[in-house]
């Protein structure tokens, strides 16, 4: 066996675990281990506007927000957060990160669906969510999903793409 079919193999194993991914919303004791993944976020990304540890405590870890990390057995392979806008009818999606060997795999996609149905829950009409030309995946990945162009919303310097997604149809608007 040559050496690129050692590596080829060596890699695989480490990256096609047979575990299933597994999301689910961050709890209080997890809060260190999700704020190191969303350091992690702000440095890969190059992230200008960060919070702090405790900003991002009092940002996430409350009713109406949260943060859903991506388990495949031991390890947290990426996250997504969620946080009320100043109108109770409108949520953000904030922190998408999936760790570079996880990517392509459908993890981004099991977050989304988690974040969209807890805020559905929380009685959100609207989904916003920004990102930059650099992020390709990501803008193709909300797109697919029913996001679209909407006008900025919020004051992100390094924010290109401004998208929303109506999480509720019109009907349930009246009755809620």
């Amino acid at each position: 066996m040559g050496v690129a079919q050692r590596f080829w193999r060596a890699h695989v194993r480490r990256v096609d675990d047979p575990e299933p991914t597994v999301i689910r919303r961050a709890n209080q004791e997890e809060s260190e281990a999700a704020y190191a993944l969303v350091r992690e976020y702000f440095d890969q990304a190059g992230v200008v506007a960060r919070e702090s540890p405790e900003e991002f405590q009092k940002e996430y870890f409350r009713e109406r927000a949260g943060l859903w990390l991506a388990w495949q057995g031991e390890r947290i392979v990426g996250c997504a957060a969620l946080r009320e806008l100043v109108d109770p009818r409108k949520a953000e999606i904030k922190r998408m990160y999936v760790r570079e060997p996880w990517r392509g795999r459908g993890v981004a996609q099991k977050l989304l669906q988690a974040v969209e149905a807890f805020a559905r829950a929380q009685g959100f009409d609207w989904a916003y969510l920004d990102t930059t030309e650099v992020m390709k995946a990501a803008a193709r990945l909300y797109r697919r999903n029913g996001y679209r162009p909407c006008e900025r919303y919020n004051a992100n310097p390094q924010a290109t793409i401004f998208l929303r997604k109506r999480l509720r149809p019109r009907e349930e608007f009246a009755a809620a």
